[in-house]
C-alpha cells in the first residue's frame, strides 16, 4: 500500500497530476483543489495517497492535505459515491464548505455539485452527518459564506460568458482565498482569477 508519494511535477492534467518519483511516472488523480495546490507549490511535491483496488484497475488519489484525505475516505463510504465522485464532490466545494453543508443538513448546497443529485446528497448526509466534525467559523463565530454569494457570482459570470464550470472553479477559488461575503468583491476576484 502507498502512503505517500514525493517528487517533481511532471505534468498537470485536468483532473490528475503525473509524478516523477526516482524515474518512474505515476499518474495520481486529484480534485481541483489539490491541483490547484500543487500548481503553486512548485516542482517537487508530497501528496498523500488512497490506492484504489479493484479486480481490473488499480488507480491513485492523491491529496496536499490529510483533512482533504480523510474527507475523500469517508465520502467514498457512502453506498453510490466511489472514488470519481469523491473526488467531483471535493473539486466542487471546499472542504470546510463541504463539511458544513453535511453537518448542517443542506441537501441543495451538495446538490448544486456537478454530478451530484438530490438523492445522493441526501444519502451522503445521512451516512456522514454523525461522523463528521462541523468545521470552526472563521472571523469572530462567522459562519462561511453561504450558496446565496455563490450563485449570484457564478450566474453574474455566465452572464459576461464564462462557461459554467469554469465560473463555478473561479468563484469557489475566490471564496477560498477571500473572507468576503459581498458578492461583488467574490466577482471582482474570480474575473481576476479568470483574465490572468
Amino acid at each position: 500500500m502507498i502512503a505517500y508519494l514525493k517528487g517533481h511535477v511532471e505534468e498537470i492534467r485536468e483532473d490528475a497530476v503525473i509524478l516523477d518519483v526516482n524515474n518512474i511516472g505515476y499518474r495520481v488523480e486529484a480534485s481541483s483543489t489539490t491541483l490547484d495546490q500543487v500548481r503553486d507549490a512548485g516542482s517537487e511535491i508530497k501528496l498523500l495517497i488512497y490506492h484504489h483496488f479493484t479486480d481490473s484497475d488499480q488507480r491513485l488519489f492523491g491529496f496536499f492535505t490529510r483533512n482533504e484525505k480523510n474527507l475523500f475516505e469517508k465520502l467514498i463510504t457512502v453506498k453510490g459515491v466511489g472514488p470519481k465522485s469523491g473526488l467531483n464532490i471535493l473539486s466542487g466545494l471546499p472542504a470546510d464548505q463541504l463539511i458544513r453543508a453535511i453537518t448542517g443538513s443542506q441537501a441543495s448546497t451538495l446538490s448544486k455539485v456537478p454530478g451530484i443529485g438530490k438523492k445522493t446528497a441526501e444519502r451522503i448526509i445521512v451516512e456522514l452527518k454523525d461522523k463528521l466534525d462541523a468545521p470552526e467559523t472563521e472571523s469572530g463565530g462567522q459562519p462561511l459564506v453561504g450558496g446565496g454569494v455563490t450563485d449570484e457570482a457564478i450566474s453574474a459570470l455566465e452572464s459576461l460568458g464564462f462557461k459554467k464550470r469554469e465560473a463555478e472553479a473561479a468563484v469557489l477559488k475566490a471564496l477560498k482565498d477571500s473572507d468576503s461575503s459581498n458578492a461583488s468583491e467574490v466577482i471582482k476576484k474570480s474575473l481576476s482569477l479568470l483574465n490572468k
